[in-house]
């Protein structure tokens, strides 16, 4: 089932951002109200309001914080995925010396 995922209503806030990072590196809630000397409840709250600025509904066979990671992730970059120090097994050396993927999709 394929979604409409897009920012519908306005750009997330520096602290959603912060939250949503978090998030994307698979913290919980418990652990950025930790990192970020807030209640889980305002993180709960932050990553459901996040959600709604993109346009994602909770329902019985969504996982919120997935598609919301994604979705961040997709609008932001992935700083997450880039952390993991992980090599694409499509990577090549460009004309110009940077590293891109070089995978085709057909």
């Amino acid at each position: 089932m394929a979604r409409d995922i897009t920012i519908t209503t306005r750009e997330l806030s520096p602290f959603e951002q912060l939250v949503l990072q978090s998030v994307c590196e698979g913290k919980s809630n418990s652990a950025i109200a930790t990192l970020t000397s807030h209640s889980e409840k305002v993180i709960e709250n932050t990553v459901s309001r996040s959600a709604q600025v993109f346009g994602i509904k909770s329902d019985a066979d969504t996982n919120l914080r997935v598609l919301l990671a994604l979705a961040f992730r997709a609008h932001y970059g992935d700083k997450a995925f880039d952390q993991l120090e992980l090599s694409c097994s499509h990577m090549v050396v460009g004309p110009d010396g940077q590293k891109i993927c070089d995978r085709h999709v057909d």
